[in-house]
């Protein structure tokens, strides 16, 4: 196993189910010992495991008014923050972290507490666009010298989707006959799409992993963050929103600011859901929870000529979770957000044999529909690592695998997952991530439909949005 030489300090900031799951790949791929690892997190969670590596542990919660003391006192020049928490502002640490020459990475892009439930937000200001185009917007930061590199969500999903997303575009070609070379720039990225006729992403994943004991009325339960996941469906339902598309959705609405990749429906993703498809259940109904790299992939594949955008993909997350945050979601969908009182965390407990299948589906090529993804379980995931089941584990390993890319390039600024080299980030999570395969298949979203009752669909263009939609 090949170990990367560091010779600073990490302080991870969260230690839920992530920041638990990352500690012992730190430890596995870096030159770092314990006493240079530092976690500073809102609660207890995960003490005994850091106390088990010899990690100092400290509870102490990052808010407006203390974050920068804390900060300071743990990582300076050279060092590293690893920011796997929830309700502290990305775009307060990526600015101090900017400003005191210290790497930075985190999963998501997070607000702090009492964002997304802020009643003087308009719907798009509490959307990932916004909070994207707040973190992009401290690449003016007047800074002297070279610019420390902050790595933008980048998880699983987001983060490592976006180097599966490059991965199938060389994949559709070499099987089509397509002749290229592996693109060099971000517009010969959106040409080889464009040029194989991509319309639309889905970021498809089912997670099949339960837990033993069945999910109980007013409990939420799930395989990663609660907390996260509960934020993000409460949030507005987002879509990088492509050039193919005929008319705008009922209830969507575009931005008045930023790259206008993207456009929201006025309606939360906990109450949205589209027809997708992944490997093992083939086709399923899913949710569009916001993410980040359905507003990053789309403005990345995005083709100018002068002002005007010629080509751009639809690209959005088409989420299955496991079955019992299937129900979780339902129940907190009918009490309109509301969080339940009660809260489980499946995650040691998970029983054999559940795979989390996380991938990307391109759509609309000479071929039809390509899913090329991760297809990781339970049972391997414990095997590998100690601390992660298979969802967690395809998130630490994208980390690891990106915090490797940002030591080879201290000085590249604020990117985002796009923009970074994706064979090298491939070749480090790798070994974590299960079967790592393509497949194609013949679905479309308007199979079936019309037969057994009237429905309103585009038969002429099967990848219009309005045959996604579940109604």
């Amino acid at each position: 196993m090949e170990k990367y030489e560091f010779n600073g300090n990490i302080l991870i900031v969260g230690f839920g189910s992530i920041g638990q799951g990352i500690l012992p790949l730190l430890l596995r791929h870096f030159t770092i010992t314990p006493e240079r690892i530092t976690i500073v997190t809102a609660d207890s969670r995960g003490e005994e495991e850091a106390r088990e590596y010899g990690v100092r542990f400290i509870v102490d919660p990052l808010l407006p008014h203390n974050y920068k003391d804390i900060v300071g006192a743990h990582v300076g020049s050279g060092d590293f923050l690893v920011n796997v928490s929830v309700d502290v502002s990305s775009a307060a640490l990526i600015e101090h972290c900017q400003h005191n020459n210290i790497l930075y990475i985190d999963t998501v892009m997070e607000p702090w507490l009492g964002f997304y439930i802020d009643p003087k937000l308009s719907v798009s200001e509490r959307s990932n666009y916004a909070l994207r185009e707040t973190a992009l917007a401290l690449r003016a930061l007047p800074i002297e010298g070279p610019r420390p590199t902050a790595v933008l969500a980048h998880g699983a999903n987001p983060g490592l989707v976006s180097h599966f997303v490059k991965q199938a575009l060389l994949n559709i070609a070499a099987d089509t006959g397509f002749e290229t070379g592996v693109p060099a720039t971000r517009e010969a990225w959106a040409r080889l799409a464009r040029d194989l006729g991509i319309k639309v992403i889905h970021i498809a994943e089912r997670d099949t992993q339960e837990s033993p004991v069945p999910k109980k009325i007013g409990e939420f339960i799930n395989t990663w963050s609660i907390d996260g996941f509960a934020a993000e469906g409460c949030q507005p339902a987002e879509m990088g929103w492509g050039t193919h598309e005929r008319k705008l959705p009922e209830n969507a609405r575009r931005h008045d600011f930023g790259c206008g990749s993207a456009i929201y429906l006025e309606q939360p993703g906990f109450a949205t859901k589209v027809r997708s498809w992944t490997p093992t259940p083939k086709a399923q109904h899913a949710w569009i929870i916001t993410h980040h790299e359905s507003v990053s992939i789309s403005d990345y594949l995005t083709l100018l000529e002068g002002e005007k955008t010629v080509y751009r993909p639809t690209v959005h997350y088409a989420y299955h979770p496991c079955d019992g945050a299937v129900l979780s979601l339902d129940e907190l969908a009918a009490n309109n957000g509301v969080l339940q009182k009660e809260q489980r965390l499946i995650s040691e407990d998970v029983l054999p044999g559940g795979v989390d299948e996380l991938g990307v589906l391109l759509m609309g090529h000479a071929k039809g529909a390509y899913w090329y993804g991760s297809r990781l379980s339970i049972d391997e995931a414990r095997r590998l690592v100690p601390h992660n089941n298979a969802t967690g584990l395809q998130v630490t390993a994208s980390i690891i695998g990106a915090m490797v890319w940002a030591m080879k390039n201290p000085t590249a600024g604020i990117v985002d997952a796009d923009e970074m080299d994706h064979q090298l980030l491939m070749d480090v999570a790798r070994p974590y991530l299960g079967e790592v395969f393509g497949i194609y298949t013949d679905w479309t979203p308007i199979q079936g439909r019309g037969q057994l009752f009237p429905e309103a669909f585009d038969a002429e263009d099967p990848w219009q949005f309005e045959n996604f939609r579940v109604s």
